[in-house]
């Protein structure tokens, strides 16, 4: 057993940690990527000296992570990235038996959830790492004061990088960096076959329905939208797509999937997912034409994509059905349910990602904190991409796990594709 930082922790219970150790023990059994590196890391220590605070989903798998980058060096402190998405056993664990400073329990409410933010930055951190960019957010509102010590920082998710994007832009950030979320190795496998699965996860654990025979709808046809799409149809449903970008739009319907307006697709689905980074995209107008028992859920990072205040203002009555299910019956009569309040279903209604494709995003996270170390200073105050050498790292260690071996360039057919020379013969 580590020692317990002193006063250093809110979470809900210490005497969940043996639970949580078994749990974060099962995770890393998929986690073989992490594994590797964190035996890199305990020999090299390229973390020493560095205080890394991270705003990230409280899950097993994000426990492995938090032990992989103290192996490295890092003096780190976790605080949550969502109010319901922290497993409570694995934030006890990584206090008990590892000593590492958690500000984190599950259902804690906003005052709760920004104070623990609040304690994440106290540990005045050289490296952040965020979740959908609420801890970096925060630094560059109330805290611009701890900046000058950060070396950059790295983003797990599309509405953090988009957060971030948009502060570049407008010249307000004021250190580097790394977007994970854009990572091959991430957006390939953990937004597309985790997401997919888990929120489809999510949405039987929260409701029992049968999918089979369901007009389902995901609304966002990114990484996210494809992955769900793909799992919803494996599971018998008929899907619609709703979007806003033209290629996409197009994508979509060449990969077999009906394409229309959200409006219009409100009075066929049976089950509405968002997926879009955006805002009320389920809104007034697509609320009013629904059919009693519509069922409604969002994976996207915050509870803003279902419009929550009409909803609330077109309900006579809400009540629970069952665990991360609200009954909001309407004035007209009609009944809707929503999943998970609005927040994003795969983690407050189910367990978020599977660990074997979070294996190769926090791997993404472990090599880009690395990296700052190494190259922060001579980075500008903008949003990078992973760099490729480390992406191209990530997917060897991993085939390297599934014990799958590729071919490799001749001399020859290296010498041929970076030359110019050879044509039509």
């Amino acid at each position: 057993m580590a020692t317990i930082p002193a006063q250093r922790y809110d979470i809900k219970d210490p005497r969940l940690a043996a639970d949580g150790r078994r749990m974060v023990e099962w995770a890393a059994q998929e986690m073989p990527v992490l594994a590797q590196i964190r035996e890199r890391f305990e020999k090299e220590k390229p973390l020493k000296g560095q205080r890394l605070s991270a705003c990230l989903h409280v899950t097993t798998e994000t426990a492995n992570l938090a032990i992989t980058l103290k192996a490295g060096g890092a003096d780190i402190v976790l605080c949550a990235s969502n109010p319901l998405s922290t497993a409570d056993p694995a934030a006890a664990s990584l206090v008990v038996d590892h000593g590492i400073s958690v500000f984190a329990i599950k259902g804690e409410d906003s005052e709760t959830y920004y104070r623990h933010i609040s304690s994440a930055l106290d540990h005045r951190p050289t490296i952040t790492m965020d979740d959908g960019a609420d801890l970096v957010a925060g630094l560059h509102k109330d805290r611009t004061e701890l900046a000058a010590g950060i070396v950059g920082g790295t983003e797990e998710t599309t509405t953090g990088v988009i957060r971030l994007q948009s502060m570049a832009k407008q010249k307000l950030l004021r250190f580097p960096i790394i977007a994970v979320n854009e990572a091959q190795t991430k957006h390939f496998f953990d937004n597309r076959y985790g997401t997919g699965q888990s929120t489809i996860d999510g949405i039987i654990r929260a409701t029992n329905v049968l999918l089979a025979g369901k007009v389902f709808v995901v609304c966002g046809y990114g990484w996210c939208g494809r992955g769900l799409a793909m799992r919803a149809r494996g599971m018998g449903a008929h899907v619609i797509v709703t979007e806003v970008d033209p290629v996409r739009a197009l994508e979509a319907v060449m990969d077999g999937y009906r394409v229309m307006p959200l409006t219009d697709a409100a009075r066929e689905g049976d089950i509405f997912v968002t997926v879009t980074g955006d805002i009320n995209v389920v809104d007034e107008a697509q609320l009013k034409a629904m059919k009693s028992g519509a069922i409604l859920a969002n994976s996207g990072h915050f509870n803003d994509e279902i419009n929550l205040n009409v909803l609330d203002g077109m309900a006579e009555s809400v009540r629970t059905i069952r665990t991360s299910l609200e009954e909001y019956r309407l004035r007209d009569g009609r009944r809707l349910y929503l999943l998970a309040e609005g927040r994003l279903v795969n983690l407050a209604a189910a367990e978020g990602h599977p660990a074997a494709v979070m294996d190769m995003s926090f791997a993404n996270q472990a090599l880009s904190a690395e990296y700052l170390v190494k190259h922060g200073s001579s980075l500008e105050r903008k949003v990078y991409p992973v760099p490729g050498d480390i992406d191209r790292e990530i997917a060897r260690l991993k085939l390297a796990a599934m014990d799958i071996r590729i071919d490799t360039l001749s001399e020859e057919q290296a010498r041929y594709l970076g030359g110019w020379e050879s044509g039509t013969r």
